[in-house]
């Protein structure tokens, strides 16, 4: 397995600051439908300690609700939005957060090709306030270009003075979707680089097609796949499912 690495120096832990602002921890993970091993996955987002699960690939099917509660309680979280009623994009949190409200939303469809939609919540951190959004979009290019117009839009419509994306981009770095969306927002990884690079494959890690975005008053202290965290073993990121996770630590300015 090549790795390229960036800092090891541990992430900070989530807090509340003095004045008002607070330290979150952000985990973006495709977790391929739970088909894999559930209890490496549970591990691994429980090692993670984040404040904020951005999940692609829920379960959408039989008891798919029952299976995304499970995995929740068993890598301390609770689910706050998405799954089947977003087409797959889901949101966890900890009980840290405080939601001020939900929405599940089903972007258009074009005929032939899988459903996409996107997971969204507004959240409160002490006298943090963020809007937050899981996507995952399309494997077909001009797709996924329009739907990171509206994943955009949608992000605008949160209302909120900072917010943050996390998802699937099924492009790397250097394609127009994820380049428009660097644009716009930070991208936490470029912005400050920790733990290692590329997302896909575990087994191969290769490329970069998973990412947090953030907007630009929100501090990235460190972000990357956790290889090196205390607690992530590579045999359960390999375990797990088919996508690495992407691990940030953001300070969000109090609103």
């Amino acid at each position: 397995m090549l790795i390229h690495m960036a800092t090891t120096t541990p992430l900070p832990r989530s807090r509340t600051e003095p004045d008002g602002s607070a330290v979150i921890r952000v985990l973006s993970y495709n977790i391929r439908s739970m088909r894999d091993d559930t209890t490496a996955l549970a591990r691994v987002i429980h090692a993670c300690a984040p404040d904020l699960v951005l999940v692609q690939e829920a379960p959408r099917f039989f008891r798919w609700r029952k299976k995304l509660a499970r995995l929740a309680a068993a890598s301390g979280q609770t689910i706050l939005s998405g799954g089947a009623t977003a087409a797959g994009p889901a949101l966890l949190c900890s009980m840290r957060a405080t939601v001020e409200r939900t929405e599940d939303v089903l972007l258009p469809l074009t005929p032939g090709l899988h459903r996409r939609g996107l997971a969204t919540a507004v959240v409160r951190f002490g006298a943090a306030r963020l809007g937050v959004v899981s996507c995952h979009l399309s494997l077909q290019k001009d797709e996924r270009y329009t739907q990171s117009g509206l994943l955009l839009d949608r992000l605008a419509a949160l209302g909120t003075p900072h917010a943050l994306v996390g998802g699937d981009l099924n492009e790397r770095p250097d394609g127009p979707t994820f380049t428009r969306l660097a644009a716009d927002l930070q991208d936490c990884w470029a912005t400050a680089p920790w733990g290692t690079e590329y997302t896909s494959t575990p087994t191969d890690p290769h490329q970069r097609i998973d990412a947090i975005f953030a907007t630009r008053g929100i501090e990235v202290l460190g972000c990357g796949v956790p290889y090196g965290h205390p607690g992530v073993t590579e045999r359960d990121l390999r375990a797990a499912t088919d996508h690495l996770p992407v691990l940030a630590a953001l300070r969000v300015p109090a609103a």
